[in-house]
């Protein structure tokens, strides 16, 4: 085995068990020192249990994600403890799944705070401390529900996919510091999913099998700007990619001729993706149908 994590700190949240136990196992297996968060108490002391009986170092701190001053005060006891902050693994979630139609605001705005913003709150109060020591790894935990959309999941959906797009700004502004940024969406049998899924449907999808995707994002080796989906032992890559579309112009039917030709604009020869969210705009103004229009409305001689 090639991943060494000694002399790192992970904290991972959401540990107390399920997948985020899980990732704990898997890192402290690696020689990381962990930080067993979770709300639970209980639960974090008995991961640390397991941790230490398997000859690992690890430390339990409970709080809420959503309470910004907790995590914060997190960060600060850890580095005052270990002297540095290495891996995040943004784990922690719960779900209040109904139809959108008969969802209650309160429970789409809880899901976005526990997902979301618990995850804001951590990466922020560790960002400082990576940037300082030029070197980190964050893990957000998106969702296919996210990616691809899921019944009754509207808001369980969108916090998920929105942990995409700061994935993607952080990978950037991360780059010169040393820190890599990236998501998994995971695929496993937890406490979350129970009465979601048949027996049938779940057997095989031990969180124990989606762990190594975690120490592989926290590895040294670490790629950045990844989607790293895994699940049931295999593992994925998920894009967002931009086509090359079609070009229209200024003309007076421009939405008539979207509406007529929605498979040229959807035409995924040659798509990209796009290195950051200015691409788009520098596609736009050099698209090659610019030139044919242009040439086109040449007279002839």
């Amino acid at each position: 085995m090639t991943i060494d994590l000694r002399g790192r700190v992970a904290i991972v949240t959401g540990a107390g068990g399920g997948l985020g136990r899980s990732h704990a196992l898997a890192l402290a297996a690696r020689g990381a020192r962990v930080v067993v968060n979770d709300l639970n108490a209980e639960a974090c002391e008995a991961v640390v249990g397991e941790i230490v009986a398997a000859g690992g170092e690890a430390m339990a701190w409970a709080c809420n994600v959503t309470d910004r001053a907790g995590v914060f005060a997190m960060v600060e006891g850890i580095v005052a403890r270990w002297g540095r902050i290495d891996i995040l693994v943004n784990n922690a979630g719960i779900l209040r799944d109904r139809t959108f139609a008969k969802m209650e605001l309160d429970d789409f705005e809880l899901v976005l705070n526990v997902h979301l913003m618990g995850s804001v709150n951590l990466t922020k109060a560790a960002w400082p401390h990576m940037r300082e020591q030029g070197y980190g790894r964050v893990i957000f935990t998106t969702s296919s529900s996210g990616l691809y959309g899921n019944f009754g999941q509207a808001n369980y959906g969108a916090a998920k996919m929105a942990l995409v797009g700061l994935m993607q700004t952080l990978s950037l502004e991360g780059e010169k510091a040393g820190i890599r940024v990236n998501c998994l969406a995971p695929s496993a049998a937890t406490q979350m999913t129970e009465g979601l899924y048949s027996e049938d449907a779940l057997r095989g999808l031990s969180t124990d099998l989606v762990s190594p995707g975690v120490v592989a994002l926290a590895s040294e080796n670490a790629p950045t700007r990844t989607i790293l989906l895994a699940g049931a032992g295999a593992f994925e890559q998920a894009y967002v990619t931009m086509t090359q579309g079609l070009f229209v112009g200024d003309r007076a039917d421009a939405a008539d001729v979207i509406e007529r030709q929605w498979a040229s604009v959807g035409d995924r020869t040659g798509e990209i993706v796009p290195e950051s969210g200015s691409a788009q705009y520098g596609h736009e103004v050099a698209h090659p149908g610019r030139s044919a229009s242009a040439m086109s409305a040449q007279p002839r001689a």
